[in-house]
């Protein structure tokens, strides 16, 4: 149960793009998914909850690319996980797999949360 939470956690559309690189903290994910700088498989999506699945492909909207602050974040990008296949150049991901427990880099006890909803 607990693995189950992480994985949906870790396939939100907002933390999908956080873990791309392409912002500074969640928050910011959140606002450009909101603003609509991100298209999913090709259509636009502004929901940041949305729960993406293996193959999924988020890119970047051509009009975004244009702006000071999304070049700032591509050009400071770091590392993205291994279940996420990311071209830096096309501004591009893909979702290769779903994310492990292992892939989750943050100290985080699934267990007590999954004890505090079992009540």
């Amino acid at each position: 149960t607990g693995e189950n939470l992480l994985t949906l956690l870790e396939r939100r559309f907002d933390n999908v793009i956080y873990r791309m690189g392409f912002a500074g903290s969640r928050r910011e994910c959140r606002q450009l998914v909101l603003h609509g700088h991100f298209l999913l498989n090709g259509k636009k999506a502004n929901i940041p909850s949305i729960i993406l699945k293996v193959g999924d492909v988020i890119t970047l909207k051509e009009d975004s690319r244009k702006s000071v602050r999304i070049k700032e974040l591509i050009d400071r990008c770091a590392s993205s996980p291994k279940w996420l296949e990311v071209d830096r150049e096309a501004v591009k991901a893909t979702v290769k797999e779903l994310p492990k427990r292992e892939d989750v880099d943050f100290p985080f006890e699934e267990h007590l949360i999954v004890e505090l909803y079992s009540k």
